[in-house]
């Protein structure tokens, strides 16, 4: 399994700042691939340490049709949370993070 460090090789966005909750958007290369690969993100760099939802979609045609796509696994420890990517694709992986 690859590891990607979000902030290394994503693009990553906080959406909604300064508003209690963060939501934090993570853009991975259209090279990334599901049930092979997952993602790290520091949310301390995001003034974050705990996660309420995860949302993972997935363009399965490059900037046509993206699905929903559930996360084999998702957890945090010392403020990193790692998303297991599922599927068995290559494609643009969107995921994003509400966090606290």
């Amino acid at each position: 399994m690859t590891t990607i460090v979000a902030e290394d090789d994503c693009t990553i966005t906080e959406i909604v700042p300064n508003a209690g909750m963060k939501m934090i958007h993570v853009l991975a290369d259209s090279d990334t691939v599901g049930g092979a690969d997952n993602v790290t993100v520091d949310l301390s760099k995001w003034g974050c340490t705990n996660v309420h939802a995860v949302w993972v979609s997935d363009e399965t045609t490059t900037g046509s049709v993206v699905v929903n796509q559930d996360p084999t696994a998702t957890s945090v420890s010392s403020g990193t949370l790692t998303v297991d990517l599922g599927g068995g694709d290559t494609g643009v992986k969107s995921i994003t993070i509400l966090a606290y």
